[in-house]
């Protein structure tokens, strides 16, 4: 077992949340990527919701998947906004770690 599991739970936490949310972001967006392709759009998730979970940590996954299967590449809101959120969470995490809370 690692130690830092150990030593940190909470960074234990953390990291699992982020891999987690990551996983449903790479989901969630190939699955709109596939429906997208059908032209169903009724089945389509809502940019609210791709950027939501963008948000909530799954920003780095969501914009790498986007980049791979060419998915809202042509969107600005998408290929400045999701690179924004990185940025902003980048910052709390630094700040976490400055902190002593990870």
């Amino acid at each position: 077992m690692p130690i830092f599991i150990l030593e940190k739970p909470i960074l234990s936490i953390f990291l699992a949340y982020v891999a987690i949310i990551s996983i449903i972001s790479i989901v969630v967006c190939i699955y709109d990527k596939k429906i997208s392709k059908k032209n169903r759009v009724e089945l389509r998730t809502p940019e609210k919701t791709l950027l939501l979970l963008s948000a909530l940590g799954g920003s780095v996954a969501m914009f790498v998947t986007m980049l791979i299967i060419r998915h809202k590449t042509k969107h600005v809101k998408f290929m400045l906004g999701i690179p924004l959120i990185m940025i902003a969470q980048a910052g709390i995490v630094y700040l976490l770690f400055h902190f002593g809370i990870l």
